[in-house]
């Protein structure tokens, strides 16, 4: 007994000493939490005593532990439904949390510090009833002061308020019917993220002494090759001997000293030296990190930091005295499993490595600021961050309020976040209108207090001149377009015939501070309907389910995983010729993609050639799309996609080169078949490539010589490297028979009627601008059929490249720039109600969910029909492409291999004509239900 009896005290006096030594103590766990929705904790005092409630681990959310107002939505193709993901649980208001903490008596007469990292949106801290404070942030750790606070325990309590403080720093979207959904800033949504109710990361009590030293920040000075390290401290009456060490992120010291002559202003003291030779510089290619340790009587503060210097020069973005360019991508808080971004390290080191898979070195955060551990993984990674205010207004200056809030979460963005090399711009939100001056203001406010970052008043707008030029404080400047005109290729694919020389200098020469082209791309993929069991979290994809349940009730469903396919790869080649373009403009520092992964908000906006997961969807594989998106890329720059026999296929090679010199290059170049046979091939030798745009590096020349209609592919690498690039061209022959002894060819209704009844093999193809059925389009849905209704709305198109009927016409199963000229030429015709064989699928919205073609085949009476809705009648010696198809079409229905399976009445044909103007359908009654 006596022996057990020592044990215990030995165990006891071995824990207290241990308990003695705690200098921070972390209180995630279970704790007790109540609902607040009518706001009677203060006046009945619930942080008082000891309450009962629902039992919940933090750090966590109310979704996650199913608590709130149940959804009960249905899947149904309506705005409530298509608007975003449907939360599970939703709670918007106040939360009381409490638990029971225990203080160690060492802790007497320190500073005691509470610290909750992300909370949303408002936090009041109790303790034994008492309160402590309340903290405002989206972005920015919760702290508070625990003042006269003993030894022992005591009842802690958090009331987060997660409703709306401040409206003015948020847009409305109008076409949303539920208030709680019409938030579109990402730092406070519902589309992207969630309005979550909880404590997201860290929660911890620290004890310091009464004048410990605090806020420990490093700034490199790259002019003067030196760093300048700064503390705060209470009291700087008197300052002790300061001395730093400087040791690399494997521990190996390269530096160590003692400060001189410190200096003291406002409670800030700063000490300067000069740069390490072994302290080497951060980027993409070689993310060098450091950790700083500052001893002050006998505290140690320690901070990892890397050594950057971002300035622009002549115009151009600068790293470390290097031109670097911008292949950036929107990040909008889209975590579909949890509805919030994540804290822990490695899960941000898996997104931003497949970002980088994919060629990318730059992320945005669309009105919002990441965690730590996103900068943490991006610095180690070596990826650039752009941040902003969790702000996106048309009212910026109206409330006062609110600019003192969105000024005090600017200085939480530079204090928490500002020594990570990863953070290297700034700007105060997204698309802001309003008071200009201001922005200005604040802006200018934030180079003088922090030097370590670019800045910027807007990320675009459409208040002119805003979002025009640079206004006088920005050191950047993101927009779709310049005083000149367009910077990005939005609408430029309709209208204008396929080039691949054109390029934005005419519109961006002028700008005299680094340009970066605004959210490009925006083109809508079809639903991957597939990933709907891979929504196990707090969200529930309603969207996609009444998608898909709407394709199973009008016998579709099968067409699905092609939709997607088909609509996707038309989307990528879309998004490399918009990424050529920038990357072919000499005046460009870059742009950033509206984007590689789905946006499944703002109406569904599934523009992602990834999942909202960051998963493939099967359309293009990180080395395909690396291919014209990386460090180094082979370009050429050539008239058209489409030619004719007895032209000449001419280009340009050039290439984008922000990765290093490279000395006594060669280029190869070939040209090939379908079948991979090459047709001619070539070198330019010799060739050194500097940091930038190398142009006018050699040409390609093949003179067009054929019978037979085909598809070319020209490719140009860079020898002995992975980088290498291709592009398809078309080559048609001149003389096209398109006519037939044995088929009549007829753009008369009536006419076909006749043949058809008399046995007769018919290819009818009437004046489209006077069939019902829809604009045809090249470009797919831009953004979302549901946030922008009003837009022809068709997704690209899907066929069977084995068709007989295709056996003359070279063709993918889904659009290329072949046929461009086709679908500009053409309607998309409704045949939900025609038995009738598609040969040519047109891929509608999947808000309507239509059963589209534009050319189709069926047997009527005794006859058998081929119908299209294309143009191939007019113009054809100018129209090679539909010269081609038409003969494609007219030796199908001459073959043994015509013979529809599907039956139509002849009475079916007069539902294809229409009197009065051509006309869209009209879906409104579709938005509005």
């Amino acid at each position: 007994m006596r022996i057990l009896f020592l044990t215990i005290v030995f165990i006891t006096l071995l824990s207290n000493c241990n308990h003695s030594n705690i200098s921070e103590i972390d209180i995630s766990g279970a704790w007790q939490v109540k609902l607040d929705s009518t706001d009677i904790g203060v006046k009945e005092n619930w942080a008082n005593s000891k309450f009962e409630g629902t039992q919940i681990r933090l750090p966590g959310t109310l979704d996650d532990a199913g608590l709130g107002k149940p959804n009960t939505l249905k899947p149904e193709i309506n705005n409530y439904v298509m608007s975003n993901l449907a939360r599970k649980h939703q709670y918007i208001g106040k939360a009381w949390y409490q638990k029971e903490i225990n203080i160690p008596n060492n802790w007497k007469d320190n500073n005691i510090k509470l610290s909750l990292e992300r909370v949303l949106w408002e936090s009041t801290v109790y303790l034994d009833g008492q309160k402590m404070g309340i903290a405002n942030s989206l972005i920015g750790n919760h702290e508070f002061e625990l003042k006269n606070l003993s030894p022992g325990n005591h009842i802690l309590t958090i009331a987060i308020d997660n409703s709306n403080k401040f409206p003015n720093i948020n847009v409305a979207g109008s076409k949303y019917p539920d208030p709680i959904n019409q938030d579109m800033a990402h730092a406070y949504t519902n589309h992207t993220q969630i309005k979550w109710n909880g404590i997201l990361g860290s929660m911890v009590l620290t004890a310091s002494e009464k004048n410990a030293a605090t806020n420990l920040q490093v700034y490199p000075n790259y002019s003067e090759n030196s760093l300048r390290v700064t503390f705060e401290k209470i009291d700087t009456s008197t300052i002790p001997e300061i001395q730093f060490e400087i040791k690399d992120a494997q521990g190996n010291e390269i530096s160590n000293g003692i400060a001189k002559e410190p200096v003291i202003q406002n409670g800030t003291v700063s000490f300067t030296f000069q740069r390490p030779t072994k302290l080497e510089y951060w980027d993409e290619f070689n993310p060098a990190l450091y950790d700083l340790s500052v001893t002050i009587d006998q505290q140690k503060l320690t901070k990892r930091f890397g050594y950057k210097h971002a300035e622009y020069q002549n115009g151009n973005l600068m790293l470390n005295g290097h031109r670097i360019f911008l292949r950036g991508n929107l990040e909008c808080a889209i975590f579909p499993l949890t509805g919030h971004p994540p804290l822990e390290k490695k899960e941000w080191i898996t997104l931003i490595q497949q970002a980088k898979n994919y060629g990318l070195n730059h992320l945005r955060f669309h009105s919002w600021c990441p965690p730590g551990a996103a900068f943490e993984a991006a610095d180690e990674l070596g990826f650039y961050f752009q941040v902003e205010l969790p702000h996106w207004s048309l009212k910026v200056g109206e409330d006062k309020e609110t600019t003192k809030f969105l000024r005090e979460e600017a200085d939480k963005i530079l204090k928490d976040y500002g020594n990570h090399p990863s953070f290297l711009f700034m700007a105060l939100g997204n698309e802001l209108e309003g008071d200009a001056t201001l922005m200005n203001e604040m802006v200018g406010e934030l180079k003088k207090k922090d030097p370590r970052h670019l800045y910027m008043t807007t990320t675009f707008s459409f208040q002119k001149p805003l979002g025009e030029r640079p206004e006088p404080q920005d050191e950047y400047f993101v927009t779709q377009w310049t005083d000149k005109g367009w910077i990005r290729g939005q609408g430029i694919f309709n209208d204008k015939p396929p080039h691949f020389n054109a390029d934005y200098s005419e519109n961006s020469e002028h700008i005299r501070v680094p340009l970066i082209s605004h959210e490009i791309g925006q083109y809508a993929v079809y639903p991957d309907l597939s990933e709907i069991p891979k929504y196990t979290g707090v969200l529930e994809p309603l969207n996609f389910i009444a998608i898909q349940n709407d394709l199973k009730e009008k016998g579709l469903i099968d067409l699905a995983q092609s939709f997607t396919l088909s609509s996707g790869k038309l989307a990528a080649l879309l998004y490399k010729e918009e990424i050529e373009r920038g990357l072919k403009t000499p005046s460009f520092d870059g742009f950033q993609l509206l984007q590689l992964q789905d946006f499944p908000g703002q109406g569904t906006a599934l523009v992602g050639l990834l999942n909202a997961f960051w998963k493939s969807k099967g359309i293009i594989s990180p080395e395909e799309f690396s291919q014209f998106n990386s460090e180094l890329v082979p370009l050429l720059r050539f008239e058209k996609a489409v030619y004719e026999d007895g032209e000449t296929f001419s280009a340009t090679i050039e290439v984008a080169n922000f990765y290093q010199e490279l000395q006594n290059k060669t280029l190869n170049w070939r040209i090939t078949n379908d079948q991979g046979e090459v047709l001619k091939q070539g070198e330019v030798s010799d060739i050194h490539l500097t940091i930038g745009n190398n142009l006018n590096l050699g040409t390609i020349s093949y003179p067009i010589n054929t019978e037979t209609a085909r598809k070319l592919n020209i490719t140009v690498s860079l020898k002995d490297t992975k980088y290498k690039n291709s592009w398809p061209i078309w080559e048609y022959p001149k003389d096209v028979n398109v006519s037939s002894n044995n088929v009549i060819y007829t753009t008369s209704i009536q006419k076909a009627k006749e043949a058809l009844n008399n046995g007769k093999k018919v290819l009818l193809n009437p004046n489209y601008k006077t069939l019902q059925g829809i604009e045809g389009r090249f470009v797919p849905v831009f953004w979302s059929p549901v946030h922008f209704p009003n837009q022809p709305s068709t997704m690209g198109l899907l066929m069977d490249k084995e068709h007989p009927a295709l056996a003359k016409f070279p063709t993918e199963n889904h659009t290329n720039w072949q046929w461009w000229d086709l679908c500009l030429n053409s309607k998309s015709i409704p045949i939900d109600s025609l038995n009738v064989e598609p040969i040519v699928r047109v891929i509608d919205n999947f808000v309507t969910n239509r059963s589209l073609s534009n050319v189709f085949e069926a047997k009527i009476g005794a006859g058998t029909l081929v119908f299209t809705s294309i143009d191939l009648s007019s113009n054809l010696k100018n129209r090679p492409v539909a010269r081609q198809l038409r003969k494609s079409l007219l030796n199908y229905m001459e073959s043994d291999s015509f013979n529809p399976s599907k039956t139509m009445e002849l009475s079916d044909l007069d539902k294809l004509k229409i009197t009065g103007n051509d006309t869209n359908f009209d879906t409104k009654d579709i938005y509005t239900n």
